[in-house]
């Protein structure tokens, strides 16, 4: 894994995205010495997080009225 300070990643910035695409290569981006942030190659095999749940539930039933009617509600009380 590769690192780099945060003033030479500021400067080389498009270069070492297109580096970490291509070689598939995380870097490390450090201030101070201390890592603060990790680029690393993106998944093209893996689904976006938005949506991912689509399609896969259904509403059974009648989703406005109360689940509890007014009768059973007296007695909880």
């Amino acid at each position: 894994m590769k690192t780099m300070p945060a003033g030479s990643f500021k400067v080389h910035c498009l270069a070492v995205m297109d580096e970490v695409q291509a070689k598939r290569e995380t870097v490390v981006i450090t201030k101070h010495g201390k890592p603060v942030a990790k680029l690393v190659p993106a998944d093209k095999d893996t689904d976006d997080i938005y949506g991912f749940l689509a399609g896969k539930g259904s509403i059974t039933g009648d989703v406005v009225s109360p689940v509890i009617s007014l009768e059973d509600w007296g007695e909880l009380q």
